[in-house]
């Protein structure tokens, strides 16, 4: 786990829609978090937080479409 990844993902959840879109759009955050470990992320609560407490709230509400960062809370 790390925080690189998570950076990584974050950038990832901006730059790519259709990355984006699939992740947000699992049914479940366990669903979820398979897919971004299956995508090759690995990162614990502490590191995305550390991740997402850098970003401006536009930055934030752009890289998660509203909804795929903050769906990990409950998970990890």
């Amino acid at each position: 786990m790390s925080f690189e990844s998570a950076k990584a993902f974050v950038e990832r959840m901006k730059n790519d829609e259709n990355f984006r879109k699939e992740c947000s759009g699992k049914s479940s955050p366990e669903d979820r978090m398979k897919f971004v470990k299956e995508s090759g992320f690995d990162f614990s609560r502490e590191d995305m937080d550390q991740v997402t407490s850098a970003l401006s709230d536009d930055e934030l509400e752009r890289a998660s479409g509203g909804i795929a960062i903050r769906c990990f809370a409950d998970l990890i």
